[in-house]
């Protein structure tokens, strides 16, 4: 696992400045501690920063091929790298090294593009032909990988693994874009279609970008999509076979490394899963961690200890308070970008308690998105049902107007929340599922802003795009439309940006066995039935884990972390919530009606409303914008 950063002229090559390169990787030193490199050419410069896991003597990088005519910076691991080897070596190729890295190179110059298909892994790379003088970036097919472009303008392509290596290169623009902004206040998070910073953007999930010198950039290109229009036949305990052993030899592929290597264990299913599946394959006690909370209703060790008892795992816990807001600030700084998911802070406690004694672990993400385990995938299940029992006219006249009236209650169980129940019966499917997963609507977001705000965004709104997303999405229901958005937009955006920052902030390695493509497209395809069952997401990969794990572990209501962010904003950060209207970023910025930010504070702090989602977003833009150095 690594960083890495670099610069290329295309139209009009131009000299690299190789320390500017260096300055870029420094900015990831985190990312990749055990070494270091940076090699450039006429209108080319590529950097590197290590962290050795496969390989760590025979594969520095930037790496050449045998030949000499190519040379890579790569972040990631390809897991299938010996069947690899095997077949290039069939093939004439010469491979030197003992690592995955080298691969890569002897593999474009075999199948071009079309390498990327044989790539099993997570991975970002640049690769340079000195012959075709083409420079590819590409990013592995779930997004687990990050990968950060801008033009600048002296006419390069700068790239970096995130934000802050491009933020060291003098000639980045740090000006917020209006676009990011209501994305990130719509999603809570920026997502890969936008950037925080104008003139910068994400390769996307499964995309590459082929640049050629002597001729104008073009754009980014999939190579790669998930599809929900096939389904899988055969019976219930045929499909349970294909699947475990499908997991199995997704968790197989991802235990290779040179360094110690672990787990997550949460005792919720999915990591829960991944554990049983390690143990199945070490010969020594997998190494596991968790964290607890000081509050017992909030605290799920008891369940990872119990994995843990079952297949005797040397196992690690560590418990926090629940009044643990202190890497507020040091968030910031790992993230970049704002990012407004509280879990992030309990992630990156129990990555740095992984990271005293493993360089890898694996964990379950992924699992949720592919096999339907969201509740909200579930509820919008059900609600297209009914939606196909009445046309949108009628429901738009029937539930619109009982939604709007109906009182609100955040507090609730979500099938005790009408509300947000009879507005996404109004609306198409799309828009209700993208109302679901929306943290602030459009209507708070207008209010929020300046009228000057209002006027930049020109009639955006960011809900559009990820309902533009689904009906586009190769899908034959609601469900499978749900779920595409989720793995393509969600998952890149959220739950992969916080394993990778948080891991990578302490320079440890995550692996994510769950999000195996052939997992994954297997899970695409399974009928309705086996995801969904009554009110029970997952259901086929619950049932095919029976065999491993006890039912209170598989069938009690799902959790995850939990951070107490309401409280916090009533309690100890309460200066923060108020100092919203009144900072000299958000202030300053014009972007926001600074009396109606005051009025959500006074009324949360009081306790006549529960506005802690929308207040903490502000406090996370409120410091990643300062530490960006921003302008509005």
């Amino acid at each position: 696992m690594c960083g890495i950063a670099g610069l290329f002229h295309a139209e009009v090559p131009k000299p690299v400045d190789p320390l500017r390169v260096e300055r870029m990787c420094d900015a990831l030193a985190h990312r990749g501690p055990d070494g270091a490199g940076v090699w450039t050419a006429h209108g080319v410069g590529l950097g590197h920063r290590r962290l050795s896991v496969i390989d760590p003597v025979g594969s520095p990088q930037p790496m050449h091929s045998a030949d000499g005519r190519a040379v890579l910076v790569f972040n990631g691991e390809i897991y299938n790298f010996r069947e690899l080897r095997s077949e290039l070596e069939r093939e004439g190729a010469q491979i030197r090294t003992n690592g995955d890295s080298e691969l890569i190179l002897a593999a474009w110059q075999h199948w071009g593009t079309g390498c990327l298909d044989r790539l099993h892994g997570m991975f970002a790379f640049a690769l340079y032909d000195l012959d075709k003088r083409q420079l590819l970036l590409a990013r592995d097919r779930f997004g687990v990988k990050p990968l950060f472009l801008a033009y600048l303008s002296d006419g390069s392509l700068a790239f970096a693994s995130e934000l802050k290596g491009l933020l060291a290169h003098p000639l980045l623009r740090r000006r917020v874009d209006p676009r990011a902004l209501d994305a990130y206040l719509t999603w809570g998070y920026v997502p890969d279609s936008h950037a925080i910073l104008s003139g910068v953007e994400k390769l996307a999930a499964g995309h590459f970008l082929l640049l050629e010198q002597g001729r104008a950039p073009e754009g980014q290109r999939r190579w790669y999509d998930v599809s929900f229009t096939e389904r899988e036949r055969g019976s219930e305990a045929d499909l349970s076979a294909q699947l475990v052993h499908l997991m199995r030899e997704a968790v197989r592929s991802r235990m290779v490394a040179d360094v110690p290597l672990g787990a997550f264990l949460s005792g919720g299913v999915d990591s829960s899963s991944v554990v049983a599946l390690m143990s199945e394959t070490s010969t020594d006690p997998v190494r596991t961690c968790s964290i607890g909370f000081d509050v017992g209703e909030l605290d799920e060790t008891s369940y990872a200890e119990q994995v843990a008892a079952i297949f005797q795992t040397d196992h690690r816990t560590r418990r926090v308070s629940r009044d643990d807001f202190s890497a507020i600030d040091q968030l910031a700084g790992i993230f970049d970008e704002p990012f407004a998911d509280a879990s992030a802070l309990a992630t990156l406690r129990v990555c740095q308690l992984a990271r005293e004694n493993v360089t890898v672990a694996l964990s379950g993400d992924g699992a949720d998105e592919a096999f339907a385990g969201y509740r909200r995938q579930v509820f919008h299940h059900h609600e297209d049902r009914l939606r196909a029992l009445l046309p949108q006219g009628l429901r738009s006249r029937l539930f619109g107007p009982l939604g709007r009236v109906w009182p609100k209650a955040d507090w609730a169980p979500r099938p005790l929340r009408a509300k947000a129940t009879l507005l996404a019966l109004a609306e198409s499917s799309e828009a209700g599922y993208a109302r679901g997963l929306s943290v602030n609507t459009t209507a708070m977001r207008d209010a929020l802003y300046s009228d000057s705000m209002r006027s930049e965004l020109a009639g955006f709104r960011a809900e559009d795009e990820l309902i533009n997303h689904m009906r586009e999405a190769p899908a034959r229901s609601g469900l499978d439309r749900a779920q595409y958005a989720d793995l393509t937009f969600w998952l890149p955006g959220d739950i992969l940006t916080k394993i990778d920052r948080t891991s990578m902030a302490v320079s440890l390695e995550a692996r994510e066995p769950l999000l195996d493509h052939r997992l994954v497209e297997f899970a695409a395809r399974l009928p309705e039935r086996m995801r969904v069952r009554g009110n029970t997401g997952k259901y086929l990969l619950k049932k095919c884990m029976e065999r491993y794990l006890p039912r209170d572990i598989l069938y009690r209501p799902k959790q995850g972390f939990v951070t107490p962010v309401s409280q916090w904003l009533r309690g100890p950060l309460s200066h923060e919530a108020r100092a919203c209207a009144t900072s000299s970023m958000l202030a300053q910025s014009g972007w926001f009606d600074p009396r109606l930010l005051t009025q959500l504070a006074d009324e949360h702090i009081s306790g006549r409303s529960d506005h802690g989602r929308i207040l903490w977003q502000m406090i996370m833009l409120e410091k990643s914008l300062e530490r960006l150095g921003v302008s509005g």
